[in-house]
């Protein structure tokens, strides 16, 4: 499906999913890495969970959010696909721009939201830059923007969580 976002004409963007596809998301193998993923650093829906800050910690970080949100929380196939997309994108800008050694991953649940949250240690603000049709780089927050419902930043007095929020169906 190509979407006509602005800047984003003819990039491929994530596709909804038939429920019956959900079963078949995630394979055998992904579940494993997930699951280890999980016992490793920790469920974040129990507390942060608190990852390298390296650029393999954004495939950790997309394993960690699809499980819970696919297994856990049982949610629709495209929300899911959101939520690892954006979750990436938020993971790799700490990665890139805050010179961490870790950062840190959390996951929220109520009536009718989700939340996800990435807090590093850095008070630097990111920015939400026009995107142009050409650009191969600062897309991110762009997409959070388009395809999260709410998104913000919360300074701490030691460095900041970015998070965004989507509405769910409860079921």
């Amino acid at each position: 499906m190509m979407v006509g976002m602005a800047g984003l004409e003819g990039v491929e963007q994530p596709r909804p999913r038939s429920s019956a596809a959900a079963a078949r998301w995630m394979t055998a193998a992904e579940d494993e890495l997930a699951f280890k993923a999980l016992e490793l650093f920790g469920n974040p829906t129990e507390g942060e969970v608190r990852l390298p800050s390296r650029p393999e910690s954004a495939a950790t970080a997309r394993r960690i959010t699809t499980c819970v949100m696919l297994r856990q929380w049982n949610l629709p196939p495209q929300t899911v696909e959101y939520g690892e997309l954006l979750v990436s994108e938020l993971v790799g800008n700490a990665v890139r721009h805050t010179g961490a050694r870790v950062f840190g991953l959390r996951m929220l649940r109520r009536r009718g939201w989700i939340r996800i949250e990435v807090r590093d240690p850095s008070r630097g603000l990111p920015c939400l830059m026009p995107v142009r049709a050409m650009d191969v780089s600062g897309r991110g927050l762009f997409l959070v923007d388009k395809l999260s419902d709410r998104w913000g930043v919360d300074l701490l007095p030691r460095g900041k969580t970015t998070w965004f929020e989507m509405r769910i169906l409860d079921r």
